[in-house]
C-alpha cells in the first residue's frame, strides 16, 4: 500500500479529540413556515454553531430534480484531474473546481465545486465597511457532464 502525503497529515496538537458527543442528532430545518419567523433565523444559527451543518426539510426541490442534481456531481468529480482543473477556481475565478482547502494548515481531503444561484452574484470587493467598490462573482461550468449547468 502506498504512504499517505504528508500534506493530509494534521499535527497532533491539531487532530481532534477522540471522544464522543451524545446528542438528539443532526438538527433538521423546516421551511414550510413563513420565511419571516424569526426563530427560522435563530434555528439556523443554532445548528450552524453547535453542529457546523443541518438538514433542510419541506424545502420544495423535487426529488427527480435532486437526483439529476447529485449525479452530474458525481459524474464531474469522477473526470480525470485536467478536466476538472479546467474549470478551477482562483483569485480573479472564485467560483468554480477547488481540491487544495486547508483547515489549520493542512490539506482537507476533498473537492470542491463552488457556483452562485444568481450568476452573476454581486458582492463587496472587501469586507470594510467603508468600501463601496463591488465585484461580480461568475459561475464557471465544465464541459461535461453537459447537465452540470
Amino acid at each position: 500500500m502506498g504512504q499517505v502525503d504528508p500534506a493530509f497529515i494534521q499535527e497532533l496538537q491539531h487532530r481532534p479529540n477522540l471522544s464522543f458527543t451524545v446528542d438528539d442528532g443532526i438538527p433538521t430545518i423546516d421551511l414550510s413556515r413563513p420565511r419571516d419567523d424569526p426563530s427560522l433565523v435563530t434555528e439556523i444559527g443554532n445548528a450552524c454553531k453547535k453542529w457546523g451543518f443541518f438538514q433542510v426539510i419541506n424545502h420544495g426541490v423535487p426529488a427527480e430534480k435532486r437526483s439529476r442534481i447529485e449525479d452530474a456531481a458525481r459524474s464531474f468529480f469522477a473526470l480525470p484531474l485536467e478536466e476538472k482543473t479546467k474549470v478551477r477556481r482562483d483569485e480573479k475565478r472564485v467560483l468554480g473546481y477547488y481540491d487544495t482547502e486547508h483547515t489549520k494548515n493542512v490539506r482537507d481531503w476533498k473537492e470542491v465545486f463552488d457556483i452562485t444561484a444568481h450568476d452573476p452574484t454581486c458582492v463587496p470587493a472587501s469586507y470594510y465597511p467603508e468600501d463601496s467598490e463591488v465585484t461580480w462573482w461568475r459561475n464557471q461550468w465544465p464541459e461535461h457532464p453537459h447537465d452540470m449547468r
